[in-house]
């Protein structure tokens, strides 16, 4: 039987960094909700069989953005189980999905709010893992120079940004590790799903990201976003 490539979204946060009362995925842009954009991007990468969304069960936002989604409903399952923590949200979404999903199956795990990932993106995450034993995530090597701060601000020493990289979404793992993975992880030291993968053990593969898969956290960022998408 071969095997499966589901992308699941945990969408059940708030976002307040981003200083709205409404949700950052369901923010505006371009003229339609921001997590619109990431599922219609999703949406493009033809390996992928199914879209998974993991909303809080007090989400009362998503059915604004049904008119959007046009065909890919088609394709958009929507579970309401999430939790406090993205961990959780992970962590429950895969519970309901136990009796549909092999231990060998891909799950790709992608934020929300990173509505500027490419088809060709995915596909390239996809051929460099397939036949991985243990998966692995989008990433970029840290360019920038790295400063380490002390107590007052000021800088106590410059960090060495050798063998950095900077995690980025969708990150790929098989269904069965991954679920075990989460459910022996503590959910305040897991910050992304290779975090808990590399708790249990394993060592995650890097596979080289895009500058313009942004994550959407303060609001200059949905300028940027809107820009990206505007180019594409």
């Amino acid at each position: 039987m071969s095997q499966r490539f589901i992308a699941l979204l945990p969408a059940a946060g708030a976002g307040s960094r981003m200083g709205s009362e409404l949700p950052k995925q369901y923010l505006p842009l371009l003229g339609k909700p921001l997590l619109a954009h990431t599922l219609s991007a999703l949406a493009a990468a033809p390996q992928l069989d199914r879209l998974v969304l993991v909303l809080s069960p007090e989400d009362g936002w998503f059915e604004s953005i049904v008119p959007h989604l046009g065909e890919l409903q088609g394709k958009l399952t929507v579970l309401r189980c999430g939790g406090a923590s993205r961990a959780e949200s992970v962590r429950n979404g895969l519970a309901a999905l136990a009796s549909e999903l092999a231990c060998d199956d891909w799950v790709l795990v992608h934020d929300a709010a990173r509505p500027c990932i490419a088809a060709s993106d995915i596909g390239r995450l996809i051929d460099a893992l397939r036949d991985e034993p243990v998966g692995g995530i989008l990433a970029l090597p840290v360019a920038d120079t790295l400063k380490r701060a002390d107590g007052g601000g000021q800088i106590a020493a410059t960090v060495s940004r050798t063998g950095l990289w900077r995690a980025q979404t969708p990150q790929m793992f098989r269904y069965g590790l991954l679920r075990d993975a989460l459910d022996q992880a503590a959910d305040d030291t897991i910050t992304d799903e290779a975090s808990a993968i590399e708790a249990s053990g394993h060592a995650p593969r890097l596979v080289l990201g895009n500058e313009r898969n942004i994550k959407v956290t303060y609001p200059d960022d949905l300028a940027l976003a809107a820009l990206y998408l505007q180019a594409r």
